[in-house]
């Protein structure tokens, strides 16, 4: 009877001890917090991943998003009629300047990736934003060395792109495709991608975007040496925006609009 007491005791005494053992392990606290900061990280990579892939959407041309510039505050818009032709001598009364449509030259000035050097005559170049390509015009008295240098950078060799010089243009910066306008103080603001990748080519706000933006043949724009801009304001000879030439001009008129443009209108600029 004594032996089988003391086995029992003993048997008892292991148990103790092995609990007390695996009472003193407590919490294992270093682990848990290393996979909380794992989920986090996790959670942060995914967050951040979702975060940029929405934003790359919101300027993604699409059936449900036909014009994304409406995301970009600051956008200048305006309806008007395509395919109104003047002649090379003639001059056109743009409403807006630089201007991003209405008449325009029977000859595009070529847009893929040009940099011109000097300022070109705007009845050309609304007639490559037809095409669909987005025209960068700048202040040369006050955009030069880096900050044209990153102008520049946006253009070069980038199909339906064009840089020139704007004198007297009232901002640092003006970005024109057809029916849209971004006026900007630095080459550095992020709304300069956004419009280009919200319109260049915008099949649904281009009124013919899958023209051809390259150089014409001879006698017709040549980039080397294209028609001057001319500062000087249009006289009263010059077509008016509704398209039909001025009975002084002696020119056949084009086109009459089928209908009139809406009124301008601008999406709010971003607070300071």
């Amino acid at each position: 009877m004594a032996s089988g007491t003391k086995n029992k005791s003993g048997k008892g005494s292991v148990k103790a001890a092995r609990s007390s053992v695996v009472a003193k392990k407590g919490v294992p606290w270093g682990t848990i917090a290393a996979v909380v900061a794992i989920v986090l990280l996790a959670g942060g990579v995914f967050g951040y991943a979702y975060i940029q892939i929405s934003a790359a959407k919101k300027f993604t041309v699409s059936e449900e998003n036909k014009d994304p510039s409406t995301n970009i505050p600051g956008v200048v818009k305006k309806e008007y009629s395509a395919g109104q032709h003047v002649k090379a001598a003639q001059r056109v009364a743009y409403d807006q300047s630089p201007p991003f449509g209405g008449p325009h030259d029977e000859a595009w000035a070529d847009c893929e990736g040009i940099v011109y050097p000097t300022a070109v005559r705007s009845e050309n170049m609304v007639h490559a934003l037809e095409h669909g390509s987005v025209w960068i015009a700048y202040n040369p008295d006050k955009v030069s060395g880096g900050e044209l240098d990153k102008l520049k950078a946006k253009v070069e060799g980038q199909p339906f792109m064009m840089l020139s010089p704007y004198p007297g243009l009232d901002k640092n910066i003006s970005l024109q495709s057809w029916g849209h306008q971004l006026k900007l103080d630095s080459a550095d603001d992020e709304r300069i991608d956004q419009f280009i990748k919200s319109l260049k080519r915008n099949r649904y706000q281009n009124p013919e975007p899958n023209a051809a933006c390259g150089p014409l043949g001879p006698g017709q724009f040549d980039p080397a040496t294209p028609p001057p801009f001319v500062a000087e304001p249009p006289g009263p000879d010059a077509v008016p925006m509704d398209g039909k030439a001025p009975a002084a001009s002696g020119a056949p008129s084009a086109p009459a609009p089928t209908g009139a443009p809406a009124p301008t209108t601008q999406a709010p600029a971003p607070s300071q």
